[in-house]
């Protein structure tokens, strides 16, 4: 199944029914009555909410940057920054979210910007850990567009973390990753510079 990452998810009656006698099963055995009214259509409706929140194994972020790759000699860092992203925790199950800010430096091919934003999607929509994540959308881009270097930086809130745990509210956690040029340490600073610039 193929499907725009922005548009509703195609649901599949099987499926949806098969994830929701589960999830049901799971409010029994934590001790609620799945017959009261407020949780009789409780399963369906989050069955419809993981395949949504999980649709990225539906999508291939390589070729959504394919459709639109465009010849360019543009050779100076371009940055896509604060792109909201909602993930999963594969740990728990509970969610991250954050920003994510990429930068890369093309080597003849440039991409939509929308597109650099649309595989941050399809990477969330995932059971994720933030440091896979990461190096997710680095390849992918260092993959398809072969530029001269590429840099990624999320930042994030767990409510695994902050729920749970240890259940510190306001702690944020960033990772970063990188190639080629952004090697070199003045090379990534004006990419801090310019990501922190208000």
């Amino acid at each position: 199944m193929d499907f725009n990452i922005n548009q509703p998810v195609p649901f599949e009656p099987e499926k949806t029914a098969q994830i929701a006698h589960h999830y049901q099963q799971i409010i029994k055995l934590l001790g609620e009555d799945v017959d009261r009214e407020g949780l009789l259509k409780t399963p369906e409706r989050v069955s419809k909410a993981m395949q949504f929140l999980l649709s990225g194994y539906e999508q291939n972020p390589e070729e959504i940057l394919r459709t639109a790759i465009f010849t360019e000699d543009y050779r100076q860092m371009v940055i896509v920054k604060d792109i909201d992203f909602y993930s999963i925790c594969e740990h728990h199950m509970l969610p991250f979210f954050g920003k994510a800010h990429i930068a890369y430096i093309p080597n003849h091919h440039i991409t939509g910007l929308s597109k650099i934003a649309r595989i941050v999607d399809v990477f969330a929509r995932r059971l994720q850990v933030q440091e896979r994540m990461t190096t997710q959308i680095k390849e992918c881009i260092q993959n398809t567009l072969n530029p001269l270097g590429v840099m990624v930086i999320l930042e994030a809130q767990h409510l695994c973390m902050q729920m749970r745990g240890v259940q510190k509210q306001h702690s944020v956690t960033t990772t970063s990753d990188f190639t080629g040029v952004f090697q070199q340490a003045k090379t990534r600073e004006e990419f801090m510079n310019l990501i922190n610039r208000k």
